[in-house]
């Protein structure tokens, strides 16, 4: 009896068989009585598969695949007796021109550790799930834009590791979870977003250069201990997302590239179907098979991992044509534009059927352009993503940062635009890998002045930024002011916490992030012009923003004033909207962070007095790079 059916396919030729990874790939399972292993690969181009590997000593004549009716469809299938769970294995691929591909399975579950290349037979089905209470609440969740999203991203390889071992000294799956509950819990993050989990053979693309799209990395375990790490961060009210790099895919001889023999998983054209720029390939978004195969990836992960949503590498290089190219290495679409209009239909498909699958799980785009609409619907010609990283923000926030304190006032726009466009797409505002790497400095030393100065200064941004509206994100080791730039190499340098500053950062950032979720202000209308209210964002003069973030319910807003010099305004004065009482809740200056500790009372009453184009106001001595949150 055959596993790949007439209906498997015709669905698999539709692109429409959202479980292609429970048929094709390695499967242990019964037949007749006897337990064995059911291979199906698809090899169109291929004249003969045979299956090699430790069950049957890398005999490259004993287990030759059958090809399936209908033909054209392209799948191998045979079922080997004496294959089992943990054994070794490739396809070895014959093409018409007789020449032999040892090939790694596209759909493996697990693989061989690097620098090994070979897939391993693994059962996933196994792994009892402990998580009902979290997938519950995440269905019912009315709306996600209206919850609390900040997002700690991590490395695993290089968050912790063990300290005086022979080999890389990895923390595993659940020895990670484990010791990132304790962290993420006493920090106040809402999710942990795990970079480069998905196989891949060099430690140095850290993830991004995939070659097992259902397989998570054994770098650090199996794919139940992988399970284990879902679970154990749900059941911690944690919730879990993915980088996945539907993008493009390296060329290395045992993965996806030119598969059978010629161009399969890419474009055959080599102007649609390479990256220049990063020497790889282009998978071919206008084939059936490979859309099923990215989606039926992405759905996996969802699905059988219960992962709670994907973050989607470089979406830019897949919309446009041209992304990375000079003149005649790309090829222009129908209409003779630089849009990649298979890739569109893609994103569509893809989007619509995670998030109409899976209520409560989140897609999120980094497209570093002005592409309208990626987080619009679908049927109003969106993308249907349900957020995207706020690359625009991220750039112009580093670019003042950066500046002598002295220089902000000719670039106070900057710190201002990104409101100017918030009600157009759903953003996480960004503070990721990418900044912290190939000579870009750590975040504390992109920062203008010396010692304390940097401290202070990246504390007013980081407090600007948890208020600014968006979800948030934050790359490991920027909490507590990193200093080396980060490495895949090496661990964070948590020696770090042993110096009073670094401390007092991390506190800080706990601080900041516990008042983010307390206070639904901060994060329920983030998109939209209801939540947000300018005070002054003119005060170029004296670089000081001021703003509220405003509740729903109207009860509990917030009133930040942030000061971007060195300059201490003990007779500032600041406009609001109502004469009330307003209760200082978070003030820089306090002694646990560093600050001067000076006391100062923790109710304000405005009166009636003209300030920032507002009828009442009230007076607060605001420190040097002072920053201070009032509640209201």
């Amino acid at each position: 009896m055959g596993n790949f059916t007439e209906l498997d396919m015709y669905l698999f030729g539709q692109g429409t068989h959202y479980d292609i990874y429970k048929k094709l790939g390695a499967h242990p399972t019964v037949i007749k009585g006897k337990k064995g292993v059911m291979f199906d690969v698809w090899a169109p181009h291929a004249d003969r598969v045979w299956v090699i590997g430790t069950f049957n000593g890398w005999d490259e004549t004993a287990d030759e695949m059958e090809r399936l009716e209908p033909t054209e469809g392209g799948i191998f299938e045979l079922f080997i007796p004496d294959a089992k769970e943990g054994d070794l294995y490739k396809y070895l691929i014959e093409t018409p021109e007789g020449e032999l591909l040892y090939k790694a399975d596209p759909y493996a579950n697990y693989a061989e550790l690097r620098p090994g290349t070979a897939s391993r037979i693994y059962d996933i089905t196994k792994y009892k799930w402990t998580d009902k209470q979290w997938m519950k609440k995440r269905e019912e969740t009315a709306d996600m834009y209206a919850q609390p999203m900040s997002i700690y991203e991590v490395h695993i390889g290089s968050w912790m590791r063990h300290p005086g071992r022979e080999d890389e000294g990895f923390y595993t799956y659940r020895q990670a979870a484990e010791a990132l509950v304790k962290y993420v819990k006493e920090m106040g993050y809402t999710h942990v977003e795990l970079m480069g989990i998905s196989e891949y053979p060099f430690d140095g693309s850290w993830g991004y250069q995939v070659t097992g799209y259902y397989a998570p990395t054994s770098r650090y375990g199996t794919p139940e201990d992988f399970a284990y790490f879902v679970d154990y961060l749900h059941k911690n009210n944690i919730g879990v997302i993915l980088d996945w790099v539907p993008a493009h895919f390296p060329r290395d001889a045992h993965g996806l590239a030119d598969f059978d023999g010629e161009a399969l998983y890419e474009y055959a054209d080599p102007r649609k179907g390479e990256h220049p720029d990063w020497g790889t390939k282009i998978f071919d978004y206008g084939r059936s098979e490979v859309k099923n195969f990215l989606i039926g990836s992405a759905l996996m992960w969802i699905e059988h991992y219960h992962i709670d949503g994907l973050r989607v590498d470089a979406v830019a290089s897949m919309l446009y044509l041209d992304y990375g190219k000079n003149d005649g290495q790309w090829v222009a679409n129908k209409y003779g534009e630089n849009k990649n209009l298979e890739a569109i239909e893609f994103f569509r498909h893809i989007n619509t059927v995670i998030t109409g699958r899976n209520h409560g799980t989140v897609m999120i785009a980094e497209e570093s352009t002005a592409w309208p609409m990626v987080t619009g619907e679908a049927k109003d010609g969106g993308l249907n993503f349900s957020f995207k990283w706020n690359m625009g923000w991220m750039h112009d926030f580093l670019d003042y940062m950066k500046l002598d304190p002295y220089f902000r006032k000719n670039n106070h726009h900057k710190m201002t635009f990104a409101m100017s466009y918030n009600a157009s797409e759903r953003y996480i505002l960004v503070l990721s890998h990418d900044e912290v790497v190939h000579l870009k400095c750590s975040m504390i030393n992109k920062m203008p002045g010396l010692g304390r100065d940097k401290f202070r200064n990246l504390m007013v941004g980081y407090a600007f930024m948890m208020g600014h509206p968006g979800k948030k994100l934050l790359f490991m080791g920027q909490d507590f002011a990193q200093e080396r730039e980060w490495s895949e190499e090496r661990e964070l340098d948590w020696f770090l916490l042993d110096q009073p500053e670094h401390r007092q950062m991390k506190e800080y950032m706990k601080t900041l992030l516990h008042i983010y979720r307390k206070y639904p202000c901060m994060y329920e209308l983030d998109h939209s012009w209801e939540g947000f209210e300018w005070i002054n964002a003119n005060d170029g003069d004296r670089s000081i923003f001021s703003f509220i973030r405003k509740a729903e319910s109207g009860k509990n807003n917030l009133l930040f004033v942030c000061n971007f010099t060195p300059v201490e305004r003990e007779d500032y004065r600041v406009g609001v909207p109502k004469k009330k009482k307003y209760k200082l809740i978070f003030n820089s200056d306090d002694v646990k962070f560093g600050g001067s500790g000076a006391s100062r009372p923790v109710q304000y009453t405005a009166e009636k007095s003209e300030c920032d184009g507002r009828e009442f106001s009230f007076e607060y001595p605001l420190p040097a790079y002072g920053v201070a949150i009032f509640q209201f």
